[in-house]
């Protein structure tokens, strides 16, 4: 997302009208918050000569143990800022380590937070997703990842930094997802009022599957709720819904939980058909097509590792093992044809105008559209640039995927949207000014063709 705001003022423009006011005023913010920022800035900058200061005062205790002496020394220092800072000397200790390994091995991230091109939450999520790298790709990782995180928030900038580091990694996703797996557990943790948390660690897709699953059963007890408030005098023992259940979905999804892990299946809520139960997951992926057609032993193709992970709805990758699985269980596919260098969303096979455009849509609009806004295609209304009424055709060029609140704000407010091509839309604020946000790119790995083989030579 990039934006464009005017802070001039027309001397014949009245300066009480409230629209000038907000342009000041979002100016000023403006301007308020990059001073902020620079001055974390500053601060990481101070918390890594601390950091350096320690390292100093342990060479001086001389090379015998220099391991234990640096502890101690970042510990002193530590516990003097502490003093000052309010906090934890621990925590101090910590963040003087991060504040070094900052200002050495991510210069280019330094550079681009001191002058408030990105803030501190893109900074931590740079130096996390490279932490793994080694010197030679980490170098290539900072370039691009602060690129895309400039005129991002942390949140959208995220998918795309954590796809930059995978691609550079040393160990694949996969790899390091089956030693992930390892950890997988149920924890308990006691919460106050007599009650308590249950937690569970799995695969991203199974948690995916699970909360899905969930929210569907959740609704359908909602639904027959409803009706059973319409039809209550013909209401029958074993038939699903309560008129009296005033429940919310989250009651409903943690009940159902309960009843399902406590019993085998919800039987606290299903019908005697098991009409619940029968409620599958459903898991929406996109998986690129070098993964699909990798060799069982992982070997490269067509020079690129083929063990590039998949992706959820939403963005979080997933192993290439667990794509694999579920792309070979799907009874069905959408494929998604995008441009070779841009990775622009143009087409998916079976185009008609509701189901497949709405995957079409879903695929190009991984996030609602406004910019700043990143919830997931599942939350979406499909919201016609121009308006239907007003002759806006049911078509890619005239559609975009919004959540309710702004979809809500586009329709009621000054806000303004204009679609300029390849999904690209143009924001204009009540004051003025605009705001480009364009489709996040999807999971694409272009190539270069290789030379073609030498003819051969021509029998005499």
């Amino acid at each position: 997302m990039t934006s464009s705001t005017g802070t001039a003022i027309d001397p014949g423009v009245d300066p009480v009208d409230p629209v000038v006011v907000l342009a000041a005023l979002t100016s000023m913010v403006q301007d308020t918050e990059a001073t902020i920022i620079r001055l974390q800035a500053v601060r990481e900058a101070q918390l890594a000569v601390a950091q350096r200061l320690a390292e100093h005062l342990a060479a001086e205790a001389g090379p015998a143990g220099r391991g234990d002496a640096v502890e101690l020394a970042s510990r002193s220092v530590a516990a003097e800022l502490a003093g000052v800072l309010h906090m934890s000397d621990r925590v101090v200790q910590a963040r003087m380590a991060r504040a070094a390994e900052l200002v050495t091995r991510f210069p280019v991230t330094m550079q681009a937070f001191t002058e408030a091109r990105i803030g501190p939450a893109h900074v931590r999520q740079i130096q996390d997703a490279g932490a793994r790298l080694d010197d030679t790709a980490r170098v290539e990782f900072e370039q691009v990842a602060v690129a895309a995180s400039v005129g991002e928030t942390p949140h959208r900038a995220k998918r795309v930094v954590e796809r930059i580091a995978e691609r550079l990694a040393p160990r694949s996703l996969t790899d390091r997802h089956r030693e992930a797996q390892e950890q997988r557990r149920v924890w308990r943790e006691e919460l106050e009022d007599g009650q308590k948390m249950l937690g569970l660690i799995h695969a991203a897709a199974v948690i995916d599957g699970i909360y899905d699953r969930l929210t569907q059963q959740a609704r359908t007890v909602q639904v027959a709720n409803t009706q059973a408030g319409k039809n209550a005098a013909e209401c029958a023992a074993d038939v699903l819904g309560d008129p009296t259940d005033a429940r919310a979905i989250d009651q409903l999804r943690a009940d159902v939980c309960a009843d399902t892990l406590l019993t085998g299946t919800p039987s606290g809520h299903d019908t005697a058909d098991g009409m619940l139960g029968a409620i599958q997951a459903r898991v929406e992926i996109t998986v690129p097509v070098l993964t699909m057609i990798a060799t069982s032993t992982g070997s490269p193709a067509f020079g690129i590792r083929a063990e590039q992970p998949g992706e959820l709805a939403g963005g979080q990758p997933i192993d290439t093992d667990t794509a694999r699985t579920l792309a070979g269980g799907a009874s069905a596919w959408e494929r998604v044809l995008t441009h070779p260098i841009t990775g622009a969303i143009l087409a998916v096979d079976h185009y008609r105008p509701n189901t497949d455009l709405r995957r079409l849509l879903h695929a190009r609009d991984s996030h609602c559209r406004f910019p700043t806004c990143g919830l997931p295609p599942a939350a979406h209304d499909l919201d016609h640039t121009v308006d239907a009424a007003y002759g806006g055709p049911t078509e890619e060029g005239n559609l975009g995927g919004l959540c309710r609140r702004h979809h809500v704000l586009k329709h009621h407010t000054a806000w303004k949207v204009k679609q300029r091509g390849a999904g690209i839309l143009e924001w204009t604020s009540p004051t003025g000014s605009t705001y480009i946000d364009r489709p996040p790119a999807p999971v694409t790995f272009t190539i270069d063709e290789p030379d073609p083989p030498p003819a051969a030579a021509a029998p005499f």
